[in-house]
């Protein structure tokens, strides 16, 4: 239970801004911690269940205003860490260098034009979603959801694919895991949050679970097509894009789910 505890104060400390009590960085104490990793998810969605569903209804406030909270309440939740893998990995695509270089530019703090032009895209996109959500309960309790699948696909990635680098954060937390154990877990996630989404509503539940799938598909080609493995960074760009490409999802299914 201990051991427990400490992979739940683990993946609190590493992946959100939530305060944690302190917690030693060794194996024992962080080979359960993906396994944690969704229910950072789970505050993400609970908050954004909040804002959509009850501030939506009860509160007097402008849509556009509203789309701007939960706009900001993953970012506020993480500290923006997963954000900035999608910048730091869409300034290595474009650059179309080799795969070493690739990773350098993975690596560089610094945020180039083509990392600038993809957080506008980026945040622009969630913006139009959730104005389009707004007022579809059903929609906005998916994506509640959605936070949580995403996670345990990116967990999973992390468990299974092949590392770009071996001295990365990603190969490191994978080293310590009790690999089997958690992929099993996690994947067990997935299917509990994808029969609940359905449970919500057949066809956007669906929608949302396959489009997810999908672009976890597509990042498993590009990490390996490009990079050679995922990375730390790489995790943080699917995260992104799985859960942006599942609001839109969300968002244009309900104009036809009558």
């Amino acid at each position: 239970m201990k051991s427990l505890w400490n992979s739940f104060k683990a993946a609190f400390a590493m992946f959100s801004k939530i305060p944690m009590p302190m917690v030693d960085w060794k194996k024992e104490n962080i080979k359960y911690m993906m396994c944690f990793f969704p229910f950072v998810g789970t505050v993400i969605g609970i908050l954004t269940w909040l804002a959509g569903g009850i501030l939506g209804v009860h509160a007097a406030l402008e849509p556009f205003f509203l789309a701007v909270i939960l706009t900001v309440i993953p970012v506020f939740v993480t500290g923006g860490i997963h954000v900035d893998g999608l910048l730091d990995t869409s300034d290595a695509l474009s650059s179309w260098q080799e795969r070493t270089r690739r990773l350098e530019i993975l690596k560089d703090s610094h945020a180039g034009a083509f990392a600038i032009i993809t957080a506008c895209v980026y945040f622009i996109l969630w913006l139009g979603a959730w104005d389009q959500l707004l007022g579809n309960y059903n929609g906005i309790c998916i994506m509640s959801l959605g936070f949580m699948m995403s996670r345990c696909l990116s967990g999973i990635g992390v468990i299974t694919f092949p590392k770009a680098r071996t001295d990365g954060t990603v190969a490191e937390f994978s080293r310590n895991a009790s690999e089997i154990a958690v992929r099993n877990v996690l994947i067990t996630m997935f299917v509990i949050l994808a029969a609940l989404m359905i449970w919500v509503d057949p066809v956007l539940g669906v929608l949302a679970a396959v489009s997810a799938l999908l672009v976890f598909w597509w990042y498993h080609h590009m990490a390996l097509k490009y990079f050679g493995g995922t990375t730390g960074d790489l995790s943080g760009f699917f995260l992104c894009i799985c859960e942006v490409v599942m609001a839109l999802v969300l968002a244009l299914g309900g104009t036809f789910n009558l």
